[in-house]
């Protein structure tokens, strides 16, 4: 039986930055190569990073992927590495096809090419577009119909044949995945640009292993890692074999080589070059083209690999953790950021998001800002202090009392409105210090705030980035303790002052205040919230689920009326099934109420 040694280039790519990425690209090939990999394969789109929205749509972004993959077929060439297959993602257009009403400018393709000896050796594109949760394919892409099988030479000088497939390709019954079998490959390769999500490690292996046993090869997985905007990507990277026997698996969230020693089935050599059509379980018809790679020289392995790579799983916490950590570090280094700044008032949701900028970019990048007012308890003021003295972070204390009595001078503001002002004036010190200096403002609201509108716009809500946007506030509590219990078991300082975990929450904007007088008790709210944001129940589900009923009318009320205010915050990591912002889509205007129930 054939044997052929494949990598996993699981690498993080950066949108636009084509000529980066093609250099990572063949950085990352010559390591594969040098440790005797014939096959690299590389994320979707990888070239151009993803998604790259509507660049999509843009000629000249069009133009200038498709010359970055042929100037890497050419460099690959240089280094001499010719006799290695590179499968890569990048952005591609349909030439054949005529401008029309309904279909994407210039007829994009989410596009996978083989390289191989100097050329671009076949492409094909994704079949399957996802319009759902954070995608919008559609709007972008037209959808391929291609499944490409190319044939190389393994070693001892048998043949075998490796099929190609684009991500979504894998998640949806029919298309490409379908007619592999039929192709006879015996290796489906398949790049993959995945986002982050809380449990979905279990749900990419399970769905690996289905697709290799309904496609009757070996399926190797190759996810993108870092962050994009909203998105992270966790790498996590999968090769199985069509029994579901795991041979091959990446760490979560950092770049690494995959590799794996492949015992594949010989070709069959009945099955010529050429197109042959396909019926596919979706009712598309596919067409299967084959190609044969002339037998290039290429490094052997000097010997077998000494394990299995497979990294182990993090926990759920950690997991949790990971994905926020690599979302502020990429979208402070890809955005060009020296350094982070945010307000510290002693509370659990401020110390976190200190800690998380902390642990991505070092202590000495991130600045907090301590902003008492007339109505700051001592302990929060302590609180903080604390956690800069033991995380050794820069801060400095700006008291906001003169800066409101110089309001109140021209405002009278009364209740909410007084209490705002002082979130208000916190919110212009973050920015002002942000323009003058260069920082990338943090907000610190967790997702149970967002959900019910406990924020003060151009306040609290104002920034660059929000690192715990998509994390509930029970959640919030749970990390800081994993997060403390982490360096205990370093045998390091815990991070975050145990008071700041566990005094009960509040935004200190009057006196005695607590977020329990406007806000039911958060492990109550954040079950009601999981159910109405995350499932979309409506108020008879909701109260059949067991939440009470008047508070399901209140929250649902506190929810609805709030959109505006999400609208209008900063990008923070998607770490659930649905975060505020590219998941969630409402309308702000809107005069639908829930049905009464009773």
């Amino acid at each position: 039986m054939p044997q052929l040694r494949i990598a996993l280039a699981q690498v993080n790519a950066t949108v636009g930055d084509l000529a980066s990425n093609a250099d990572k690209a063949l950085e990352w090939t010559m390591r594969a190569a040098e440790q005797g990999a014939r096959v690299v394969v590389f994320p979707e789109m990888m070239l151009t990073g993803y998604p790259v929205e509507d660049l999509a749509l843009r000629r000249s972004f069009v133009d200038a992927s498709i010359r970055t993959l042929e100037e890497l077929s050419t460099a690959l060439t240089r280094e001499g590495l010719d006799g290695v297959a590179v499968v890569i993602g990048y952005l591609d257009r349909r030439a054949d096809q005529q401008p029309r009403v309904g279909v994407p400018a210039g007829s994009p393709l989410d596009a996978a090419a083989v390289l191989h000896g100097g050329t671009v050796a076949i492409t094909s594109a994704k079949h399957h577009l996802p319009n759902y949760g954070v995608f919008d394919e559609f709007r972008y892409f037209v959808p391929g119909d291609t499944l490409p099988v190319f044939r190389l030479t393994a070693r001892g000088g048998e043949p075998v044949d490796v099929a190609v497939a684009i991500c979504e390709d894998l998640w949806q019954d029919g298309g490409p995945v379908a007619v592999t079998r039929t192709a006879g490959a015996g290796l489906l390769v398949v790049p993959n640009a995945s986002p982050y999500e809380r449990n979905k490690d279990d749900a990419r292996l399970e769905l690996c292993q289905r697709r290799a046993a309904e496609a009757g090869t070996v399926l190797a997985y190759a996810n993108m890692v870092g962050g994009q905007d909203e998105l992270v990507f966790d790498g996590d990277s999968i090769i199985v074999s069509p029994a579901g026997e795991l041979l091959a698996r990446g760490p979560q969230f950092d770049e690494a080589l995959v590799m794996a020693d492949l015992d594949l089935p010989a070709a069959d050599p009945s099955l010529p070059a050429g197109r042959q059509r396909a019926n596919a379980a979706d009712g598309t018809t596919m067409t299967i083209e084959r190609i044969e790679l002339a037998p290039l020289t290429a490094p052997e392995p000097e010997s077998p690999l000494a394990a299995p790579m497979i990294w182990p799983r993090l926990s759920d916490l950690a997991e949790i953790y990971g994905a926020l950590v690599l979302g502020v570090r990429d979208y402070v280094r890809k955005n060009g950021f020296a350094s982070t700044i945010q307000g510290l008032s002693g509370g659990i949701d401020s110390a976190l998001t200190a800690t998380i900028a902390a642990d991505a970019i070092g202590q000495d990048r991130v600045h907090v800002v301590l902003n008492p007012s007339p109505y700051s308890s001592e302990h929060s003021v302590a609180d903080a202090e604390d956690l800069v003295r033991r995380q050794g972070i820069q801060s400095r204390l700006i008291p906001i009392k003169p800066m409101i009595d110089g309001f109140e001078t021209s405002l009278d503001l009364h209740g909410i409105a007084a209490e705002n002002l002082q979130a208000r004036i916190r919110g212009m010190i973050w920015m002002g210090l942000s323009n003058e200096e260069g920082h990338l403002v943090l907000a610190c609201g967790n997702k149970s705030e967002l959900a019910t509108g406990y924020s003060t716009l151009y306040g609290d809500a104002v920034g660059g980035f929000a690192p715990i946007k998509d994390v509930p506030k029970t959640l919030v509590w749970d990390l800081a303790r994993w997060r403390n219990e982490q360096a205990v078991a370093g045998g390091q300082t815990p991070p975050i002052p145990e008071n700041s975990i566990t005094k009960p929450p509040s935004a200190e904007l009057a006196p005695g205040q607590l977020d329990s007088d406007s806000l039911p008790d958060y492990h109550v709210l954040d079950r009601l919230l999981d159910d109405y944001v995350e499932k979309d129940m409506g108020s008879a589900e909701l109260v059949a689920a067991g939440h009470d009923p008047a508070l399901v009318e209140r929250v649902i009320r506190m929810v609805d009326r709030a959109e505006y205010k999400r609208r209008q915050y900063p990008p923070g990591p998607k770490i659930s099934a649905k975060n505020f912002g590219r998941d969630r889509r409402l309308p702000i205007t809107s005069r639908w109420r829930e049905p009464r129930f009773g």
